[in-house]
């Protein structure tokens, strides 16, 4: 079963804010990019709080019958990448996040508004 890339988005946006990432962008990159339709970018406080954030995503989807592609970065929690196919899951930890700035990289990608 395939979970539309609109409502992947939904699912994953609400899994993060569940676990209280912080400062959540989504950039909808259809325009910009063939690499997916849109990028969830946050991150967490601690390692532990990385972790929980993926996992939280990893559980929502599996249970809307959505399949993930692949994690990366799990183990160390310091910057987890998420391929959900159409969505990407980039959680980082806050000292990461501030280093690698992957928001600048795709500058030319419309934010979305969430709520």
């Amino acid at each position: 079963m395939s979970v539309q890339s609109n409502k992947l988005l939904e699912l994953a946006l609400n899994a993060v804010q569940d676990k209280k990432a912080m400062n959540v962008v989504a950039l909808d990159l259809r325009s910009v990019s063939p690499i997916s339709d849109y990028f969830i970018i946050c991150h967490g406080n601690s390692d532990t709080q990385v972790q929980a954030i993926a996992t939280e995503v990893r559980k929502v989807v599996h249970e809307a019958g959505g399949m993930i592609k692949g994690i990366e970065g799990m183990d160390a929690a310091r910057w987890v990448l998420m391929d959900l196919g159409d969505v990407i899951v980039h959680v980082f930890h806050r000292d990461e996040r501030e280093y690698y700035n992957i928001e600048r990289l795709w500058s030319d990608a419309k934010v979305v508004e969430t709520v």
